[in-house]
């Protein structure tokens, strides 16, 4: 089993590669999270899984073919939600009423079909907030109310400090073969992640290789606002930037340049289309049957 670190459109192309290889779990940011419309929406989570199920809308976002006679009827429909999508969401919020998260979201995943799992990084409620000049914003609201307008002051988890890893995050990172961090915004879609008290000791415990991908391309973030949050985090918009921020729980660096003090593979990372995605998926799982964490054996 190989274990996925993911967030946002990068983290969930690559996970649905690797699917295509080994059975997969990925552990999907929930810094993301809201209630609106009255249910409980999981970007991040509903994101890889329509990925995963093959059934993602050619914008990036939301469900193929989805109609939106939902948002029609609302007054200030500003976080927009398919009829199919908001329908699954439903789906989620009842189940939360008897159930924990990870196995509110199961039922999604079941829903569309998908036999991988997609595990919620913890089921306590974690929020992104985006300080700015207007104060401190919800990080949807960040995104498409303000259209990632800066400059980005600071970035903060609330609820971070009650959360925990769940028995099922704990125990895919502990059993996986492979841990991959997949090409996401190493600030709001992976950070929350390894924010969640317990996550980077399990990483550095893991017998698994640990590799991380960068996000970046010709030195580039592919899509949206990756650069500011990484500028305002201090990381370089580089390979070595993304090695030298997860240094402490990685074994290896696959990028489209070299880098320093890590092995790294150094391979074309763009995923444009699914052969592009199968081909970087295995050369990643070779590359990390290559390395030998230092837990190993």
């Amino acid at each position: 089993m190989v274990a996925v670190l993911a967030g946002g459109t990068g983290g969930a192309k690559l996970a649905a590669g690797l699917a295509e290889h080994h059975d997969v779990t990925v552990i999907a940011n929930t810094g993301d999270d809201l209630e609106i419309y009255g249910v409980h929406v999981s970007p991040d989570p509903d994101l890889v899984t329509w990925w995963l199920a093959g059934i993602i809308d050619e914008r990036g976002w939301g469900i193929a073919g989805d109609t939106f006679e939902a948002m029609k009827r609302q007054d200030d429909a500003w976080f927009q939600l398919g009829d199919r999508d908001l329908e699954l969401c439903r789906l989620r919020t009842e189940a939360l009423r008897t159930s924990r998260l990870t196995d509110a979201h199961a039922k999604v995943v079941e829903a569309v079909g998908v036999l991988h799992r997609v595990l919620p990084m913890c089921d306590e409620p974690v929020r992104t907030h985006v300080r700015t000049p207007k104060g401190l914003r919800p990080f949807q609201e960040f995104m498409i109310v303000d259209r990632w307008a800066g400059p980005i002051e600071e970035v903060v988890f609330s609820g971070i400090e009650e959360a925990h890893p769940t028995p099922e995050v704990a125990e895919a990172l502990a059993t996986a073969d492979a841990i991959v961090i997949g090409p996401s915004n190493p600030v709001v879609s992976i950070g929350p992640i390894l924010a969640v008290p317990g996550i980077r000791p399990a990483l550095r415990e893991s017998a698994a290789p640990v590799v991380a991908v960068s996000p970046f391309v010709g030195g580039r973030a592919v899509k949206g606002p990756t650069d500011d949050f990484c500028r305002s985090a201090g990381i370089d918009l580089s390979a070595q930037g993304i090695a030298d921020a997860y240094r402490d729980v990685i074994d290896g660096v696959v990028a489209d340049e070299p880098v320093e003090g890590v092995p790294a593979l150094v391979t074309d990372t763009l995923m444009l289309d699914a052969a592009a995605r199968r081909d970087l998926a295995q050369k990643i799982l070779d590359f990390a049957d290559s390395v030998h964490s230092p837990g190993a054996g």
